[in-house]
């Protein structure tokens, strides 16, 4: 769909809505050769339609007369049709009446050629083009969205680094007045916990320039010239169809309307100076002196890291998207050259829209990597090699309904509306707010270079005493579809005996009872729970501790673990069920062994077994190490 000469992209620029103006009024002529054509049909019937009227009435004069005229009125000798027509002006008055009449058929034939082979024609071609221009507009519009997002984000992150600049001056403030104060080393500690966010926002303000600033190039530099392109091809494909359709009804030569004079005479009387909006620099607070370097202090950048390595994640599983939509685009492309060559290959309308909306997907998804890319060079610039240890954490978003200490800042998370993040690999809990200020050292994970996808876990829910998990793993990419379910292989699956019966307190448990026997669809992912399906198909979350471990027909009763911990509890705790274990204030429980006992039992529980022998998990904030 390339076309030589001057383009829309290249002498226009930033004149979408011109140019989609100028294509209305191409569909508007044709809607008036349409009508134009479709009245005439109308009156080629209407004229048919009075020339067979009159035949009809010259037949039945003729029959009143040809007798007359040909034998008389009382012949005297037997006659027939033959005779009749002997007469040679009766046979001219017959000439002339089949010659209204062939001539009101060649009518009628001419009004249904025009109706079928130009009015509905250019009905079908007024109607692909419309909604052709409204997709290439519906994906104008998208472009101009995705850029205003960005620029959006960017007068956010300025307005929070703002907002922190003020918080910090506030901060020194108080922090000057309590020198002498009991509350001196606190303030100290509140200070500098702010100016750390402050650089954090600063650093985040900073990135959100050169991702904007990428923005904007790509819009205005790749983005509305390819799309201006789009239009130009669909208007000359639109101007050649519609001259081949005149052609054919008029007889005339297609280089009457030739597209190429038409674009240039367009161009020409539309080109206007443009020149790019300039690109955002840093602005400081007026608050507070800053430079427009990146901080690469101890706090900030572990949070820079993090951000690298959340970008090179989501660049991983976007890359081999990218790979695959640039050879569909490829190979459409080949397939519309053919199909221009040779149109008996295939209906080459429809093979435009899927090459249109190729485009459309590959351009969207090429841009998402491209801003990508920025953020990723902008970060790698300022901290250079120290890229810190790149075992990031595959958190998941976490509610506690018990006191949990944040891995982090090492205050406590705690409230239902209280949302935090608990690695799945590890089982650190952490804010949402800390979720990018931990270091990326998690003893599970693995060196990211060496991670091409994350898949996604299943959702887990609980309410009650114990944590609420719903897996959203931070590193997980929303570019990348997911794949359909794997429920479909229950037959797979391991079985397992229930040893205590579980009455489900949310919509996403399962009711299981005692000795009965059901299949684990997904397995304990630290969180405590297990995703298992009964024998009538329904399926659901039941407590780990409630289904039996290894061989179902063998079972080892409680027995102290080998691991020789030992922890005292610092606050009562009352079980709430027949899996956990009752603390007294004071009392020495001693943590059991194995992957799956003690410590590594799941996230904010620990395994024990108390001086009477009896097995059970308790709260881990609970208690302390002896």
């Amino acid at each position: 769909m390339q076309s030589s000469g001057q383009t829309y992209g290249q002498s226009l620029p930033d004149q979408v809505e011109r140019i989609a103006a100028l294509f209305d009024v191409h569909l508007e002529l044709i809607s008036d050769v349409r009508e134009l054509y479709n009245s005439r049909a109308a009156l080629e019937r209407e004229y048919a339609a009075k020339l067979q009227t009159l035949s009809k009435k010259a037949v039945e004069k003729k029959y009143k007369v040809e007798v007359a005229l040909a034998v008389g009125e009382h012949p005297t000798k037997a006659w027939d049709s033959n005779t009749v027509m002997q007469n040679s002006l009766i046979s001219a008055y017959t000439e002339l009446v089949e010659s209204m009449v062939h001539t009101a058929q060649d009518h009628v034939n001419i009004a249904d050629s025009l109706t079928s082979q130009v009015v509905e024609v250019l009905r079908g071609v007024e109607k692909k083009n419309e909604e052709a221009r409204k997709t290439e507009i519906q994906f104008f519009q998208k472009l101009l969205s995705d850029r205003d997002r960005i620029y959006a984000e960017r007068l956010k992150s300025k307005q929070k680094y703002d907002e922190q600049c003020n918080e910090v001056e506030s901060y020194r403030q108080k922090q000057v007045r309590a020198q002498d104060d009991k509350h001196a080393e606190r303030a100290a500690k509140q200070s500098e916990q702010q100016r750390n966010e402050m650089l954090n926002s600063k650093n985040a303000y900073l990135i959100s320039i050169t991702v904007a600033n990428n923005a904007k190039a790509q819009f205005y530099d790749a983005s509305l010239p390819a799309l201006e392109d789009q239009f130009q091809q669909l208007q000359q494909r639109l101007v050649e169809r519609f001259a081949k359709i005149l052609q054919h009804s008029q007889s005339l030569q297609l280089r009457h309307l030739v597209s190429l004079k038409n674009r240039t005479l367009f161009i020409d009387h539309n080109i206007r100076p443009f020149i790019a909006p300039d690109d955002w620099t840093f602005e400081p607070c007026i608050t507070h002196y800053d430079t427009s370097d990146i901080s690469v202090e101890s706090a900030p950048k572990i949070v820079l890291q993090n951000k690298l390595n959340r970008c090179r994640l989501k660049i991983q599983e976007l890359t081999p998207l990218l790979d695959a939509k640039r050879k569909e685009l490829e190979h459409l492309s080949s397939q519309f050259s053919s199909y221009q060559a040779d149109h008996t290959l295939g209906p080459i309308d429809e093979l435009i829209e899927n090459l249109l909306e190729a485009r459309h997907q590959f351009a969207l998804d090429a841009s998402s990597e491209r801003l990508l890319r920025s953020e990723e060079e902008a970060i790698s610039s300022a901290i250079g090699d120290n890229e810190g240890s790149q075992r990031p954490h595959s958190f998941k978003s976490s509610t506690f309904s018990i006191p949990t200490q944040c891995g982090f800042c090492k205050t406590t998370i705690w409230g239902l509306s209280k949302q935090g993040k608990t690695c799945k690999l590890c089982g650190v809990s952490v804010h949402t707010k800390c979720e990018l200020k931990i270091p990326a050292d998690c003893e599970q994970g693995s060196v990211i270079s060496s991670r091409s996808t994350i898949s996604a876990g299943s959702t887990m829910t609980r309410t009650g005493s114990r944590v609420s998990t719903s897996s959203s793993t931070s590193g997980t990419s929303s570019f990348i579809p997911q794949t359909a379910s794997e429920t479909s292989k229950k037959d797979h699956y391991p079985t397992v005996r229930v040893l205590f019966d579980f009455r489900p307190t949310s919509e996403y448990e399962l009711e299981v009872s005692e000795g009965e026997t059901v299949h684990v669809v997904e397995a304990n992912d630290g969180s405590g729970w297990v995703k298992v399906a009964d024998m009538q198909g329904k399926d659901g979350l039941v407590p780990a501790s409630y289904l039996e471990r290894g061989d179902p027909n063998s079972q080892t009763p409680a027995t102290r673990g080998d691991s020789c911990q030992r922890v005292r509890a610092v606050y009562a705790y009352e079980a709430q069920g027949p899996d956990e274990l009752s603390l007294a204030d004071g009392q020495t429980v001693e943590l059991t062994s194995g992957p799956s006992g003690g410590q590594n039992y799941g996230s904010g529980w620990w395994e024990g077994i108390d001086s009477t022998g009896r097995r059970g998990i308790f709260p881990s904030n609970y208690v302390e190490y002896l």
